[in-house]
């Protein structure tokens, strides 16, 4: 057996051990209590900032991510994510009591949060804190165990992720484990309870098929292509700043960020020139000065800007044109923020999710038809609307489907810690956050007391009366 199976086998007897000790653990936790549960929580929140400077390298290490952007878009949400947890678990865990039915009175009905069990969380790599800590929050909420299995895309970050847990949990409660897709696979292969993925559509797939063999429920928070409309009303200016910054942080590889861009003709170049201003402030202009910005991040290998390059490449060949940007430094991981017009239809850019540094322009004359073209391709996990037409805007959100919205903003649903966060369909199964994320990693369970039975006295003798059974039938209207 060559040294590479060899390793394959000790890690999946390694998994099949640690998997078998969480059930054991799972057990037990059903009854843990909020303030066990919260004092974990409060240790993971306390350790997390206290690395925060390993952080930084970590993360600048991996594709050089700027610090501001470590601490908004990792650190704080799992921050935010801990302290809803801990202000409100108390609140959450109590059963709540629903009202009877005229079929069910004098019973007493309440809806119970049991932990699922042992649960799996696979991360993805463009913003592996956040997307693997902040699931974790919600799973020890909800009173379970966790294997979280952390991307081999991003090693520093991963492994110091492997660090922190390994500093706080013991591996019977949470787990972790690294290493390329095999990992995943066999991690796949065990019969969770619950499994929470976050990454591409076709991954996520590729997960459900998986999780159906166990029918393991699954949260899948997955990907698409967000539309951005900005119509003739919008204010510009903002419409620029949010969009550039929405679109370009780290280096445009985030799940919900504007993929292309729906702008009405009449306000194409001025918001285009609005954009070119906000891009020189921030970055610089020449590949030279973006490439050395300690403001923006580049793509996380040398594989995803082959990728990246290539998607530009073939849209400029089919006569797409840089507005803006368009230089490269493969070797650099580096792609300059790209504004991109008159890319056809036909091109792959339109079809398939960017996750890096392009973002088409598409002008047009009448809001139904970007609502149209919206509606024809599967639902995205985000739709943004900068408009001060109030008619506009509530003819998009009426007539399009998608994951959340923005009005005027953008990423912002994210950071909403109330509200659900999730996709439809193409773009995710489930909701995560707060109190959803809570819900997502627990089982609802429907329990009644019976303290008299108007039902049961209709049965009692095992023939209903005939005079019951007429009175019934008038009633089956209103029951």
């Amino acid at each position: 057996m060559s040294i590479v199976a060899l390793n394959a086998v000790l890690d999946n007897s390694k998994m099949q051990k640690v998997f078998e000790l969480q059930g054991a653990t799972a057990l037990r936790l059903r009854s843990s209590t909020a303030d066990e549960r919260i004092a974990k929580i409060r240790k993971l929140r306390d350790v997390v900032i206290a690395h925060t400077e390993d952080w930084y390298r970590a993360a600048y290490a991996d594709f050089k991510k700027p610090p501001g952007e470590v601490d908004l878009a990792e650190i704080l949400p799992v921050c935010v994510e801990a302290n809803d947890a801990i202000k409100n678990l108390k609140k959450w865990m109590r059963p709540t009591k629903v009202w009877p039915t005229l079929l069910t009175l004098g019973m007493s009905g309440q809806v119970q949060y049991m932990p699922r069990g042992r649960c799996l969380i696979i991360a993805p790599w463009n913003y592996p804190v956040n997307l693997t800590l902040g699931p974790l929050v919600s799973a020890i909420a909800a009173g379970n165990t966790a294997i979280l299995k952390p991307s081999e895309m991003t090693p520093h970050l991963s492994g110091l992720i492997c660090k922190v847990v390994r500093e706080i949990f013991t591996e019977d409660e949470v787990a972790i484990f690294e290493g390329e897709a095999d990992v995943s696979q066999a991690l796949l292969d065990l019969p969770f309870d619950h499994i929470f993925f976050t990454g591409s559509p076709g991954i996520g797939k590729h997960v459900m098929a998986a999780a159906a063999k166990h029918l393991t429920s699954v949260t899948l928070e997955l990907g698409g292509k967000s539309p951005t409309i900005i119509d003739a009303s919008a204010n510009l200016k903002l419409a620029a700043t949010n969009v550039m910054w929405a679109k370009f942080a780290n280096a445009g590889q985030t799940c919900i960020a504007p993929d292309h861009v729906y702008v009405h003709e009449s306000v194409k170049d001025a918001w285009v020139e609005n954009c070119r201003e906000q891009l020189r402030k921030a970055y610089g202009t020449t590949l030279a000065e973006q490439k050395d910005s300690p403001h923006l991040a580049h793509i996380v290998n040398v594989r995803h800007t082959g990728r990246v390059k290539a998607l530009l490449d073939e849209a400029s060949s089919l006569g797409a044109r840089a507005l803006i940007g368009g230089g490269v430094s493969e070797g650099d991981c580096f792609i300059q923020p790209t504004l991109l017009d008159r890319v056809p239809q036909n091109a792959r850019i339109m079809d398939e999710e960017i996750f890096g540094p392009l973002l088409p322009i598409i002008p047009y004359r009448d809001i139904d038809e970007v609502i149209a073209k919206v509606n024809e391709g599967p639902k995205p996990l985000a739709l943004y609307i900068y408009s001060r037409d109030k008619a506009n805007i509530d003819k998009v959100l009426t007539n399009t489907v998608s994951g959340g919205a923005c009005v005027n903003h953008a990423l912002m649903q994210f950071l909403h810690g109330n509200l659900p966060f999730g996709g439809v369909n193409n773009s995710g199964i489930g909701n995560a956050h707060g109190h959803y994320g809570f819900k997502a990693f627990s089982h609802e369970r429907g329990v009644v007391r019976t303290q008299f039975s108007f039902a049961a006295t209709l049965f009692a003798a095992g023939e209903v009366p005939t005079m019951i059974r007429k009175l019934m039938r008038s009633a089956f209207k209103i029951l």
